[in-house]
Order: structure tokens, then sequence, then C-alpha cells
């Protein structure tokens, strides 16, 4: 960040909130260009893509680190840098004068498994990362986008390198699913398979990114403080603090510190205060989920999460809480009831035994639990926003 947007935010501060600056920079589902103390794992992941800088394609490569290590920051980030040397980037054919030859063209292309979820969203999404043309959203079928990206690939002096991002979650298309759809174009793809682990009979490189140790995060979070918060706002005490109870989760930290602002700024408070911080910590659930699981569902499922977090499950059934969230909204407590065991399985919240005096040998009923923290969803979403 040059000087120049440094003091306009500064600026900008005054004519608004007085703890916030710029939102975005302190959001935990924005990566940044260059991630902090990521040094040594960006050069392990380019010697595993060596192999471009010869005009080949690499082997599959697998990316893996636990929660809130920053593996899909690390690829989107040298994916982004290798896309300014290798494709351009506007994503159009890179040429060169010399011998009046054209250089051949690599692209790099991030596909985010949470966001993607069939073969033609796959596809599309692979083709908007190669093309500068726009992709339709509709009105073609799975089969045109497949030739099209075949007719993209065509030339022998044009390959991609496809990253599969979160390829290990719930209701994603899987790496081994993505070598299949990759199948036509297998000659002049590679693969890179971002998640918690590899997949099931990887046989090529592995890059792991170990969790971030406490200074690491005490760096990630100044950083994102002094761009996205006002000055003087927030205690270097309070970082260490902050980075400390995160216990290496990247996510976790910047989740909180991001409900801390929201916090403080709803207060019309002049800085974030310690009860700012405690609540906001207590907000983001131990061993919990990505807020960005949460964001990436349809709007209709994130509204009856926003609904569920505002009534609160307590100490009622499935049944029960479905009943309330069918009082709020238009939809029927059968399909709320439904959302909510698919929620369960796509793990963004838990099921729960719920406790009763029934000592029968009946079938125990269930409640549910949020497993991602509410205060950044309901800032962050935008049905969230809508609510009053």
């Amino acid at each position: 960040m040059d000087l120049q947007e440094r003091i306009a935010r500064r600026r900008s501060a005054r004519r608004g909130s007085r703890v916030v600056v710029d939102r975005e920079q302190l959001s935990p589902v924005v990566h940044r260009p260059e991630p902090v103390g990521r040094g040594p794992v960006l050069e392990q992941l380019l010697d595993a893509l060596e192999s471009v800088f010869d005009g080949e394609l690499p082997p599959p490569v697998a990316v893996v680190g636990p929660s809130g290590a920053g593996t899909s920051a690390i690829v989107t980030a040298l994916f982004d840098a290798l896309n300014q040397q290798f494709g351009g980037s506007d994503r159009t054919i890179a040429t060169t004068t010399r011998g009046g030859s054209t250089e051949p063209v690599t692209w790099f292309v991030t596909v985010d498994g949470r966001h993607v979820e069939s073969p033609f969203a796959f596809y599309r999404a692979v083709l908007s990362g190669i093309s500068s043309e726009r992709v339709p959203e509709s009105g073609v079928g799975t089969d045109d986008l497949r030739e099209r990206l075949s007719d993209r690939l065509a030339r022998t002096d044009r390959r991609a390198i496809v990253a599969i991002d979160h390829h290990d979650e719930p209701e994603t298309l899987g790496a081994e699913r993505v070598h299949e759809l990759l199948t036509p174009v297998e000659d002049c793809t590679a693969t890179v398979a971002v998640g918690q682990r590899a997949p099931d009979d990887h046989r090529g490189p592995t890059v792991t990114v170990p969790a971030y140790r406490d200074h690491e995060l005490v760096d990630i979070v100044t950083d994102r403080a002094s761009t996205g918060l006002a000055a003087g706002v927030l205690d270097h005490d309070a970082v260490r603090e902050l980075a400390g109870w995160a216990d290496g989760n990247a996510h976790d930290a910047l989740a909180a510190l991001f409900g801390a602002a929201v916090l403080a700024s709803e207060a019309d408070a002049d800085r974030i205060e310690p009860a700012h911080l405690e609540r906001a910590w207590a907000d983001v659930p131990d061993d919990g989920v990505h807020v960005s699981r949460a964001l990436a569902l349809s709007k209709t499922r994130q509204r009856v999460l926003i609904e569920l977090v505002d009534i609160g499950p307590g100490e009622r059934s499935i049944r029960e809480i479905a009943t309330a969230i069918a009082e709020r909204s238009s939809l029927t407590t059968g399909t709320v009831k439904r959302f909510l065991y698919e929620l369960a399985d796509r793990g963004v919240i838990e099921r729960l035994p719920l406790s009763t005096a029934d000592n029968g040998s009946g079938r125990r009923p269930s409640t549910v639990a949020v497993r991602f923290p509410t205060i950044a969803f309901r800032a962050l979403s935008p049905i969230g926003r809508e609510s009053p």
C-alpha cells in the first residue's frame, strides 16, 4: 500500500467511524497480496512448481495445513504473482517480438471449492480464470463449457495450473473429481489441491504449511490493524493477547479482531476496549469453521442462520427451533428443519444431544449450535446487513 493511500484512509476515518478506517482490511475472508511471515513456505511451493519455469507442467501438488494456517492466502498470492509473469494480468495471450514468435502462456487459476459444487460451476470458474471474455452463467450446458475450455487450451503453447481450494470440505468437488473433469485437457493442465489434508492416493510433492507462531500472528494482526483501524484504537498488549488466544489460527484472530471492531463501532466508541475483545473472541467457537463456509451458502440458508443466531438455540429441539424460525420467515417448518439437518451435515452447525428428563429407550431429541463467528457473519453477509 502506497503512502497516498494510507493518508486517504486516515482522512476517511475522520469522516465516518471513529474506530474503523477500512473494514475490508480487517475482514477474515480477505487475503493480503503478500502473506505475512510465509516466505519459506512460498519458496517450497515455488520448488514444487519449478518445472513451469522450463515451460513444462508440474506434477500434482498438495498444499496442506491446519485451519487458519493461511494455505488459501499463500496459493492465491503466489498464483496472482505467477500470472503476472506467465499469463498476463488481463488473461490475454502474451506475445513477444523476439524472432516474431509467441511465448508459451501458462495460466494459474484458483477455484474456491466452497463456491463450486457442480461440473458446470467448475468449468465456468476455470474459464473465467483463463479468459478475459465473459463466461455465461446460464443458457449453455456443461458440455458447451467443457468444449470452450478445450478450445481455449487447444494450442500446444497454452497450459493451465488449476488450484482447487478446500477440496476436502463437505459438498465440494474433491480433487479426484476435478481430475476427472480435466481429463479432456489433461495434457495441458496440472492441479494443486489445497486443504487440511492431501487427496487420497496423492503421489506428487506436498507442501506443508505449519500453524502460525504467536509472534507471527502478532505481525498479522498488527498489519491488518494498521491499515484497517484508526490510529491508537487498539493497544499492542491487546494484540499480543489476541494472538496468544488464537493459538496459531489466523482466521480466529482476524475474526475476533473484526468482531471487536464491529462491536466498538456499533457502540460509537473511541477505541476497542477489553470488553469488545472479550465478547468478540467468545463469539469465535473452539474448533469452529471458517466464516466463509457460512458466507458461501445460498441467501435462503444464510437467512436461516441469521434467524438461528437471533433466536438462540438454547435448550430447544431442532423441531422447536425450526418452528420458531419459520414463524419469523416465509419458510415452512419442514423446510427449515431440512435446512438445519443439511447445514449440520456440512459442518456449519453442529447437532448436539438435548438433555431430557425422559429416561425411556426412545430416541433422544437433539438441538444445534453454530460453529462459525456470528458477529463477523452478520456483518459480512448481505442478509445480515439487511436485518435491523
